[in-house]
């Protein structure tokens, strides 16, 4: 049997490989899928494994339809959940899709008068940019710029940013990165994004500004993301217990904000 993904239970392998078919038109959308019987013949399996991959794909949004029809396949943007730290590296594995990178630029200068503001600092003090392009399975999704406190960001200096998740480098290296508030909006694509993404300037893009934070609420990184709409979403899940608050822009810093935050590095 042979399948897009290389280890891991059947049943997720066999998932891995419907989706991708999914996604790359192979299952064209809107259209029925095979049945479990010709998957059981042609994966050279039991219908156990079949059936728990296609339950996973119908729980995804994948596949519609049922009570007697066949499943039909359909196209789902990745959705990204607020509700827990996680990379951008971290969730785009979780949804089984290859995180990528290709970095710009990472500088120390002087900080500016937004990053300055939202970091505590004085501006003109010195930070570290970072730029990059993030990609899903290859594919361009987001373009990432991150402002670090110098005693943080210097670090950047010792790492490969193409490598990995830059979150897990600099934890590993002792950066206390603990918690994130975020706010989104739409922007139009400025002439870096537009050349980055291979869109046209202008096109509507999903942006995500994030304030990180250390474990005693002293901000360390001040990023502003911007998706292409067509390759992330966002969802935030409330409780009986507690509500999200959503913060418009131009609210005062002191008012109710989701403390719910994946970092995205």
């Amino acid at each position: 049997m042979k399948t897009s993904a290389e280890s891991g239970p059947l049943h997720q392998r066999l998932g891995a490989e419907f989706r991708r078919r999914i996604e790359a038109g192979e299952w064209p959308e809107g259209q029925p899928v095979p049945s479990e019987a010709q998957l059981c013949e042609e994966f050279g399996t039991s219908r156990g494994p079949v059936r728990q991959a296609l339950a996973q794909l119908r729980a995804e949004g994948h596949l519609v339809g049922g009570r007697g029809k066949p499943p039909v396949a359909r196209r789902v943007t990745p959705s990204q959940p607020f509700a827990s730290l996680m990379s951008f590296t971290q969730w785009a594995r979780s949804i089984g899709r290859a995180p990528g990178q290709f970095t710009v630029e990472v500088a120390r200068r002087r900080a500016g008068a937004e990053a300055a503001a939202r970091l505590g600092l004085d501006e003109g003090e010195p930070v570290v940019d970072l730029i990059r392009l993030r990609k899903l399975d290859g594919v361009p999704a987001m373009v990432e710029r991150s402002t670090f406190l110098l005693d943080a960001g210097v670090h950047l200096f010792a790492v490969d940013p193409d490598a990995g998740s830059v979150y897990e480098a600099l934890i590993a290296r002792g950066v206390d990165l603990h918690h994130a508030r975020h706010t989104i909006d739409a922007i139009a694509a400025g002439p870096q994004d537009a050349d980055l993404l291979g869109i046209d300037p202008g096109q509507p893009l999903l942006r995500v500004r994030r304030l990180a934070f250390t474990r005693d609420g002293t901000p360390v990184e001040y990023a502003d993301d911007r998706y292409l709409p067509s390759m992330a979403t966002f969802t935030i899940e409330n409780t009986v217990g507690g509500r999200t608050v959503a913060a418009r822009e131009g609210s005062d810093d002191t008012s109710p904000h989701p403390t719910l935050a994946p970092p995205h590095a």
